[in-house]
């Protein structure tokens, strides 16, 4: 067991054929809660588990899936190419969609984060929650908060954005195909944006450029709107 364990292809396959086994599950079923990503994370966490494997000698193979996040995000390009008119035609309900929808976002989290008596850093930790991982890192990093915990808030904010974000966009009658794809990127970047893909080339695209936007001004405003959350909730509190 320690010679299969101890080859540093060992994450990499078992994450692959997680993944595999949660597509299979997920195309067979037709049941939104499990996503595929939900499902490799399942598995892959029983087998450790299972089998008393450290994630350190999972994670010497398991790291090389992190090379492809930055390529994996670029690729979400093409079908933006492919609606660069419908995107020119738009372009100011998008961008104002996805500023609004960032600002939201990050005072939501912080509202709700303090009303349940969250730790600061952790409170730190989950503001970046609806961008996607390298970015999301990097403002984890630049608030002083946990880099594990806004990982895992990335990674279940983007699988709730999916199972759950088309069907939300139904119960509010959200129709126009832009809208659809403007919501889910900027609230559930990569992992959302698959569904996107899932339910049209417009939605997908507007999904893949809603990341890269809604990453960019999240840089921007996280710092000071944090920072400005924190003074409201404390001059509430001092004053109620």
């Amino acid at each position: 067991m320690d010679i299969i364990t101890n080859n540093v292809l060992f994450g990499l396959v078992i994450s692959l054929a997680a993944f595999e086994i949660g597509i299979f599950i997920n195309r067979y079923t037709r049941v939104p809660i499990l996503n595929p990503l939900l499902v490799a994370i399942v598995i892959v966490i029983g087998i450790l588990l299972a089998f008393h494997i450290d994630f350190n000698t999972y994670n010497k193979g398991g790291q090389f899936i992190n090379m492809f996040l930055g390529p994996s995000t670029v690729v979400l390009a093409v079908p933006l190419y492919r609606q660069l008119d419908l995107l020119k035609k738009n372009a100011k309900a998008i961008l104002s969609g996805i500023f609004i929808g960032s600002v939201v976002g990050i005072f939501s989290i912080i509202g709700i984060s303090h009303l349940i008596g969250l730790d600061a850093s952790i409170i730190k930790s989950l503001v970046p929650k609806s961008v996607t991982t390298p970015i999301g890192i990097s403002i984890s990093n630049q608030l002083g908060g946990l880099v594990p915990i806004t990982v895992l808030a990335i990674i279940f904010t983007g699988i709730i954005g999916a199972v759950f974000g088309p069907t939300i966009c139904k119960i509010f009658k959200i129709k126009d195909k832009v809208a659809v794809g403007v919501s889910i990127g900027t609230a559930a970047h990569a992992v959302g944006t698959s569904k996107a893909l899932e339910l049209g080339e417009v939605e997908g695209a507007m999904s893949s450029l809603s990341i890269g936007i809604a990453g960019i001004m999240t840089v921007i405003i996280a710092p000071a709107a944090y920072n400005l959350a924190v003074f409201i909730y404390h001059t509430f509190i001092m004053y109620r």
